[in-house]
């Protein structure tokens, strides 16, 4: 339950305001394109063909995100974290979100010890849980991994638009799926979420199938386990996947 009061109306003004504008244009190019067909396809042309590098440049980040490479995800985020406020604080954690992600527990560790406290510090909390909860349940520490996962379930959803609010939801919900299939008590439902979320969420797409083969393996389901362990890459023996994919293999026969 969100017991937080609610946000003044000023504050939700600002959110919805893209959501109508895009509304009445739309409208107003349906009513358009009635009377001026041929000017209504020049203008979805041109769009498409400003909207297509953004695409692509977008798919290229997914796909070295997705990689379980760290250095290179590192790389394309780099010219991005320098440009961070407080990059004394934000660039050392979002480093050890990008070494947790790809399973290098002691350099997310070491990222987060670098962070200077202050705050930007205390502002990501959210932030900070997510990366905790990751490690914790890496390094097998189950019951702090369910409680901070729970602490972040009940913070305040942003103060943003819809859309953003659902996709922090649904990570925020994979995430304690994730430490609950770590403590083998994962269920069906919660494989479902991780599966979901390793395709919404790039960053944490390893993290997310590989706690989704724990919980398809601890209900049985070897052949859908060894499905979703199929594409991984070879994991270089810093990462802590390395070890959980032989094991995992081990068990499915893979």
């Amino acid at each position: 339950m969100d017991v937080a009061p609610p946000p003044q109306l000023r504050r939700k003004i600002p959110a919805w305001v893209p959501f109508v504008l895009s509304a009445a244009l739309v409208a107003r190019l349906l009513l358009f394109a009635t009377h001026e067909p041929l000017t209504v396809a020049l203008f979805a042309a041109l769009l498409l063909l400003l909207l297509i590098p953004g695409h692509l440049a977008r798919r290229r980040v997914r796909q070295v995100l997705r990689s379980g490479d760290v250095h290179s995800v590192l790389t394309a985020w780099s010219s991005n974290i320098a440009k961070l406020p407080y990059p004394e604080t934000m660039g050392p954690l979002i480093t050890a979100a990008a070494f947790a992600s790809c399973g290098w527990v002691q350099q997310a560790r070491t990222a987060m010890q670098r962070s200077v406290r202050g705050p930007a510090w205390e502002a990501a909390l959210e932030h900070r849980l997510f990366v905790e909860t990751l490690l914790d349940a890496f390094e097998g520490d189950r019951e702090s991994a369910l409680s901070k996962a729970s602490r972040l379930s009940s913070l305040p959803l942003p103060l943003t638009g819809p859309f953003m609010k659902s996709r922090v939801r649904v990570l925020r919900d994979a995430l304690a799926a994730f430490a609950r299939a770590f403590a083998h008590l994962g269920t069906l439902r919660d494989l479902e979420l991780l599966e979901r979320a390793s395709k919404k969420s790039p960053l944490v797409h390893w993290a997310m199938l590989y706690a989704a083969a724990v919980i398809a393996i601890d209900n049985g389901n070897l052949f859908h386990a060894k499905k979703l362990l199929s594409t991984a890459p070879a994991w270089p023996e810093d990462s802590a996947f390395h070890s959980f994919h032989a094991e995992l293999s081990g068990m499915v026969g893979a």
